[in-house]
């Protein structure tokens, strides 16, 4: 019997889960098909990006200038050891264009705005205004979600070069003012081992992180139910699901960059 009941809780759980992907799956499919049909909603997107990028700026300078300063600091220990300070540089400037700089920006993000487009999206869910506008034979795809889908997708990667870039500027700080490591060096040491191969890994990356935030947010903010508990329900979901899902790209663009630069 406990075997039987394990059994069905297994499929109940799978299916939930290939429902899931599913309904994102289509929301998807359906943002790209209505982003390219007029009307362009180009006031609604502008204040989308105002939304996405330009209130994203403090917490995402605080992020990224901590996150190059600390990197900087913990790589010393070792680099002294050996007397290669100065490729401490080199390090900070990979890592944040590669790796930190996407996915801590697309980690900030999906916390700040992700949860306020599930919790925007989910209250009007609650309250029947998405039903208001189905009678009034407006689409919420397009009313709703392609601009918030269009304004991460061209925010997130412009956060993406900032992060990196302030970033760069915490490693600046701690090599050369704490470490002494001197300052055209360090900038040489900065700029020689970057690449356009790095540039565009981690643009591409940022772009796939904000067509996860904009659709997992807006679908778990469709699928809310229950009232003010529903929203908060579908808002964690949302964080938690991006998060993941964030985490688990990165690792595969990765491993399949690593692959293709052999």
């Amino acid at each position: 019997m406990n075997h039987e009941y394990i059994y069905k809780r297994f499929l109940a759980r799978l299916a939930s889960l290939l429902h899931y992907t599913g309904g994102v799956v289509v929301l998807f499919l359906e943002a790209v098909f209505w982003a390219f049909i007029p009307p362009y909603r180009k006031r609604q997107i502008i204040e989308q990006m105002y939304k996405v990028g330009v209130n994203s700026l403090p917490i995402v300078l605080l992020t990224s200038l901590f996150t190059g300063m600390v990197l900087a600091l913990q790589s010393a220990y070792q680099m002294q050891r050996i007397s290669a300070q100065m490729y401490i540089a080199s390090l900070v400037a990979l890592s944040m264009m590669r790796e930190l700089g996407p996915v801590l920006t697309a980690l900030v993000v999906a916390g700040r705005v992700g949860a306020a487009i599930t919790a925007e999206l989910g209250t009007m869910k609650v309250t029947e205004q998405i039903d208001a506008l189905e009678t009034l034979a407006t689409n919420p795809v397009k009313y709703l979600v392609v601009p918030r889908f269009a304004a991460l997708v061209i925010m997130l990667p412009l956060l993406t070069v900032y992060a990196v870039f302030i970033g760069i500027i915490g490693g600046y700080i701690v090599g050369v003012f704490k470490l002494h490591i001197g300052s055209s060096m360090y900038i040489n040491m900065t700029t020689n081992p970057l690449g356009i191969k790095d540039l565009y890994t981690g643009l591409l990356k940022s772009v796939v992180f904000a067509i996860i935030i904009a659709i997992v947010s807006c679908y778990d903010g469709f699928r809310t139910s229950g009232g003010a508990e529903g929203v908060g329900r579908s808002t964690t979901h949302s964080v938690v699901t991006s998060f993941i899902l964030i985490i688990a790209a990165d690792c595969l663009f990765t491993a399949l960059f690593y692959f293709i630069g052999r």
